[in-house]
């Protein structure tokens, strides 16, 4: 599609606060007319993840809908969900922060709600280069929910993934070209122990997120 259509169009971005979904917001407003956010509270490790994505939303001037996804926890124990569980690497190499099915639901019910506001496209932060091994962060996936979704609701849903062949440090990239990258550090909530900004460093999420800014930081800088 070109940008002119899609000025004239509206987008549901998934939307949790941190630094990849806060940069698809971004993406969105600069490409569609009328831009709604959809976050799902699934008993994530921290309340303030919500709270974050509340006070994004607001600043942003944006409709932001928070949808009860609590049943995510009763379905499998993870270190997202279960607060006393510590983080590490199951014996498949995924991250025990995986949680089965979650990307599939949350682009369901976003599918729903797109249906419900007259939204044609619906954004999601996932990415196939940075995913640490996460199943449903995949591009053959996002395709096949793509064409479910359609089929489902009989609407011609398009599902964008800007950061999908993107690294951490192309993702910082991008928010700089948006020229957010400044408030994305400030604001945004990466991190596995609740700390906004920076984060606490020492959790894998921060330390991806600190080792990509790094990288474009420095890249910037020798050219």
């Amino acid at each position: 599609m070109t940008e002119s259509v899609l000025q004239n169009e509206k987008a549901l971005v998934v939307f949790s606060g941190g630094q990849d979904s806060t940069t698809c917001l971004f993406y969105a407003k600069k490409y569609f007319k009328d831009v709604e956010l959809v976050t799902f509270n699934y008993g994530q490790r921290h309340d303030s993840e919500i709270e974050v994505a509340k006070q994004i939303a607001q600043e942003q001037g944006l409709k932001h809908h928070v949808l009860d996804m609590s049943l995510l926890s009763q379905l499998t124990p993870n270190a997202l969900t279960n607060h006393e569980m510590e983080i590490s690497n199951n014996e498949d190499g995924i991250p025990n922060t995986f949680v089965p099915a979650r990307n599939l639901l949350f682009l369901s019910f976003a599918g729903a709600l797109a249906y419900q506001i007259d939204a044609k496209h619906i954004i999601t932060g996932v990415c196939e280069t940075d995913f640490s091994g996460y199943p449903d962060c995949r591009d053959n996936f996002i395709k096949s929910m793509n064409v479910t979704l359609s089929l489902a609701m009989d609407r011609d849903f398009v599902i964008h993934t800007p950061l999908m062949w993107l690294d951490k440090a192309a993702t910082w990239e991008l928010s700089d070209e948006l020229g957010v990258l400044d408030y994305i550090r400030n604001n945004t909530i990466t991190c596995y122990n609740g700390v906004i900004g920076d984060g606490c460093g020492e959790c894998p999420s921060c330390q991806l997120r600190q080792r990509g800014l790094t990288q474009y930081l420095e890249r910037k800088g020798a050219k």
